[in-house]
């Protein structure tokens, strides 16, 4: 029997496949093209910039939903290690 936290489980991967989505999404980067004026590439230049953000969340969103996955899977408690004993002081 696995010992697993269906919560931990659940959240890490819902950010793994959301990075995953993302990272699809955003497959097709920004294309320039010749001939462009000032006001087209500065608009090319942010696209761009936006692009990589994206790039760059969706790479963390994957990382830390694995990083949750593996948590998830050693975050439960076993049942006899729950009690604990009291010691009474000794007078």
């Amino acid at each position: 029997m696995v010992l697993v936290d269906k919560k931990i489980l659940t959240g890490g991967l819902a950010m793994f496949i959301a990075g995953i989505v993302l990272t699809v999404a955003i497959a097709e980067s920004p294309a320039g093209q010749p001939g462009m004026t000032e006001e087209e590439i500065i608009d090319l230049m942010v696209a761009e910039d936006q692009n990589q953000a994206y790039k760059l969340l969706s790479g963390i969103l994957i990382g830390i939903g694995f990083l949750l996955v593996l948590i998830s899977f050693g975050a439960r408690r076993k049942k006899d290690s729950a009690k604990r004993q009291e010691k009474k002081p000794a007078e």
